[in-house]
């Protein structure tokens, strides 16, 4: 079943898509009771998709799917380690380390076919410049960590500025690799390491009860700031912190730190966010004195002028609402419901040095685990249906907040678990799909989200349905026609589904917020036609996507 999804392309304007179309979008707009124009908001927000194994082992079958499903931006981790020669030798190989030459061709092939493929689709991409780093660029761990799973153990800063200085120059837009006759399309968006508050991914966190994974993401952050503006990426979006949303308040040597602690020592403040000073500052590699700390924003021009802050905004309360704080209360997590804070925490952070920066927020990694199927990891498992509604209403809150810029999701398909489990374990079960390729309920949540502030009212009330058709803007650049959704409605005494309102979405990012009023308790979904110019279709060669439903009260 996987071939139905991933890559699922139409039939080549078989006469019975087109057609069935076209008669859907005549019959919908007969019933409609309201036909509204929607006024645009929220149209810089882009979406992120990521799914690392399977779009670089099949780039043009998983953008397929992926453009269907209307993302704007493949994001894909560009691991020093996995084109570094001899990455698991403790001996650093002699190479041009700024070269892309230097580097095995058989290691750039995924990321480039990754990077042609999107450009010919129109797609961006988000290179999350990253380790596990190559073994001879790190320190050994301590005895008793274990060094596959810690790789990451004090990186080499400026060998990891050589190897962006490397990346920055084969995808600057004029770079042609041997045996290739057209340059590399450009990339122009960024991410310098990943959930760098995270034991697994950037070790040691703390040493002796103090932060010092922000002194190594500094200095990262330092170096491939500096090659990206040397290889002419001065003006791309480049993101800093791409944290994990939660951490340990008391850091060790492996585990992680909570996000807005790790940001603080990152910036050389306290907790009242005052410039640190003596020894405090000297065990984070922060200015010791006033005069140090003049030159920290000069210094550092990656924390002052990056284009926005990454976090993985994941929920962590109970039952994994999206409105609920974890229940031990911890002020200093960075998921969903704690943006306000983050926003006022990144604002405290610049203003210590003089800043009036105010970043916006990249959410880069986000999902819903479901049972089916549970993985691995000691999370909160939802049903289907519930991560579905989780995903729109978690994606409301993001549009409802102008700092958020981005909507993202991880993995189109769940992770498979390890060699020699049975194939319905999952390492990772946020995918919109299962492991066999069938979609889940969030699957068409994604594609077409639906959330209704509130869902009951008075009679002739009315409720404001707010949503997106995801695909919109490619379908409309397709066909060359502005996209309309229908607002369906089914009564509770029974009956089919009607079209009580029409909206034509104007919005470039495909949102659209529009009031209703219902005849009476019910339930709502939206319905969208995929043109005929349109040549990707929803999963299993259907023209019609359909929303989940949303059941509504009219007293």
């Amino acid at each position: 079943m996987v071939a139905d999804i991933v890559g699922a392309r139409a039939r080549p304007r078989a006469n019975r898509f087109p057609q069935l179309a076209l008669l859907a979008l005549l019959v919908t707009a007969a019933f409609s009771a309201a036909f509204t124009t929607v006024a645009k908001a929220g149209s810089n927000q882009i979406t992120l998709m990521q799914d690392d194994a399977r779009v670089l082992s099949n780039p043009g079958g998983m953008l397929d799917t992926f453009r269907a499903l209307g993302v704007t931006d493949v994001r894909i981790f560009m691991g020093w380690g996995s084109i570094a020669p001899s990455p698991n030798s403790r001996r650093a190989p002699r190479f041009t380390t700024t070269s892309p030459s230097g580097y095995p061709r058989s290691h750039w092939a995924p990321y480039d076919a990754a990077v042609r493929a999107a450009a010919a689709r129109g797609m961006g991409v988000n290179f999350v410049l990253t380790g596990p780093a190559p073994l001879w660029a790190t320190r050994a761990a301590p005895s008793g960590l274990n060094p596959r799973t810690y790789h990451d153990y004090e990186p080499n800063a400026a060998r990891f500025g050589d190897f962006v200085a490397a990346v920055g120059k084969r995808y600057s837009g004029s770079y042609t690799p041997s045996g290739s006759s057209s340059p590399l399309p450009r990339v122009k968006f960024w991410a310098v390491w990943d959930e760098p508050n995270y034991g697994f991914q950037l070790a040691p966190q703390a040493v002796n009860g103090v932060e010092v994974a922000p002194m190594y993401y500094r200095s990262l952050l330092g170096h491939a700031w500096t090659s990206l503006r040397a290889t002419g990426h001065g003006r791309d979006t480049i993101l800093i912190g791409d944290t994990a949303p939660r951490g340990a308040n008391v850091p060790g040597l492996a585990n992680g730190t909570v996000p807005l602690r790790f940001l603080r020592a990152l910036y050389c403040v306290d907790a009242r966010f005052r410039q640190l000073r003596g020894s405090a500052a000297a065990a984070r590699g922060c200015p010791t004195n006033a005069r140090g700390s003049r030159s920290f924003r000069s210094q550092n021009p990656g924390l002052f002028n990056a284009s926005g802050f990454a976090a993985h905004l994941y929920t962590s309360g109970q039952e994994s609402r999206p409105d609920l704080a974890d229940p031990r209360n911890e002020p200093d997590y960075a998921g969903i419901v704690d943006l306000r804070n983050l926003a006022r925490t990144l604002d405290r952070l610049q203003a210590a040095y003089g800043s009036h920066t105010h970043y916006p927020i990249y959410n880069t990694e986000f999902g819903f685990q479901t049972n089916p199927p549970q993985s691995e990891c000691r999370c909160v498992f939802l049903s289907p249906t519930t991560a579905a509604y989780y995903l729109n209403w978690s994606e409301y809150l993001e549009w409802i907040n102008p700092r958020v810029l981005s909507d993202a999701q991880y993995l189109l398909l769940d992770a498979p678990g390890p060699a020699g489990h049975v194939t319905s374990e999952s390492v990772f079960s946020s995918g919109l799909a299962f492991l066999n390729g069938k979609p889940k309920a969030t699957y068409a949540a994604f594609q077409l989200p639906l959330y209704l502030p509130t869902t009951s009212t008075s009679s002739g009330g009315a409720l404001t349905v707010w949503g997106q058709v995801r695909p919109a803007p490619y379908a409309k650049r397709d066909s060359g026609f502005a996209q309309q959704v229908q607002i369906e409605f089914r009564p509770t005494s029974g009956g089919g589904w009607t079209t009580v309102s029409t909206a034509t979405i104007t919005n470039s990012a495909g949102y659209f917020r529009v009031p209703v009023t219902f005849p009476s308790s019910g339930s709502v979904r939206l319905q969208w036609a995929y043109p005929s110019a349109f040549e990707f279709l929803a999963p299993y060669g259907q023209p019609l996507v359909t929303s989940r439903t949303q059941a509504i009260t009219i007293h």
